[in-house]
């Protein structure tokens, strides 16, 4: 496992297979099936500075090839996911990545200093804390009429601005396909002290009731993900990599260990699973001993080697 080994802004991962946000919760459930600190690393589910209950009415709808979700974040608080989910994360091993989360820069800012204080507090009493933050710049901006942050670069650069001055921990952004420009997007983030970016987020899409003539969402749109979007995704994670120097850490319809491969391929230091956590239960054991087996038959000794070699 050593070979598979790698880093992002000092965190070390064991292997580049990460939990994506919102689909293994904060792991507990998934341990019923596999032991999941053979992980590289987990994204736990969104969290925002309040508590959130989520949308209204349907929230998953299966897509040919995929699925659409319409949560709306639902979510403990920070408070009570540092009081209690914490706990268990300090008894495994993968990096601990925390989805931040807001309506307003305000929320992201006291979100990040909350979360920041609190591991400097367990790193001080010999525990681990959380290793990277992640930003969810997708979150829609309440004070700004409902647009997400991550759609256009400028908007996007003010909240990654604060953000980076509230916490001295690995800071990686989560970026919308949605985007008017994604590479220019990454290439802000550089620019403003990012340690990484995440991609690709959900993309914005639709489903209608003909038989009721409206949306099945409550909100009109949701997020689709799964390997439907797998091509866009890869195209624009290699995008990406010729463009900012930053780690990455890819994602989108990732369902194979050929998959993780490609995306490895296109420039991503890890990559993340989702959907296809719903689809198989041992998701990241399969595509963790899959990549291992490759590496094995292709007689590669490092990821390194591999690499944005596309």
């Amino acid at each position: 496992m050593q070979r598979m080994a790698c880093k992002i802004a000092g965190v070390h991962f064991n292997n580049p297979v990460v939990m994506a946000s919102g689909t293994f919760g904060f792991g507990k459930e998934y341990a019923q099936f596999y032991d999941i600190n053979k992980l590289g690393g987990i994204s736990g589910k969104g969290l925002t500075l309040q508590p959130k209950a989520g949308n209204r009415g349907i929230r998953i709808w299966e897509t040919p090839s995929g699925m659409m979700n319409s949560v709306g974040l639902e979510n403990p608080g920070i408070e009570m996911f540092l009081e209690e989910e914490m706990n268990f994360w300090e008894t495994i091993e993968p990096a601990k990545i925390v989805n931040l989360g807001g309506g307003s820069i305000e929320d992201y800012v006291q979100g990040a200093r909350l979360i920041t204080e609190d591991t400097y507090k367990r790193r001080e009493q010999g525990l681990h804390g959380v290793d990277l933050i992640e930003l969810n710049i997708s979150c829609p901006n309440v004070k700004q009429g409902g647009i997400a942050y991550g759609i256009k670069t400028e908007i996007a650069r003010e909240v990654i601005r604060e953000v980076r001055k509230a916490t001295t921990l690995p800071l990686a952004i989560k970026l919308s396909p949605n985007a008017e420009n994604i590479v220019e997007m990454a290439v802000m983030c550089e620019e403003e002290g990012a340690d990484a970016v995440s991609l690709v987020n959900t993309f914005s899409a639709m489903k209608i009731d003909i038989k009721r003539r409206r949306s099945v969402f409550d909100n009109g749109y949701a997020g689709l993900s799964g390997p439907a979007i797998k091509p866009i995704a890869l195209r624009m994670v290699h995008q990406v990599a010729k463009h900012a120097q930053i780690p990455i850490m890819g994602m989108g319809g990732i369902a194979s260990s050929e998959d993780a491969i490609e995306f490895i391929m296109a420039g991503a230091s890890v990559i993340q699973i989702g959907t296809y956590n719903f689809m198989n239960l041992r998701a990241g054991e399969e595509i963790i001993a899959g990549i291992e087996a490759f590496m094995e038959q292709e007689n590669i000794q490092s990821l390194d080697e591999i690499r944005g070699i596309v």
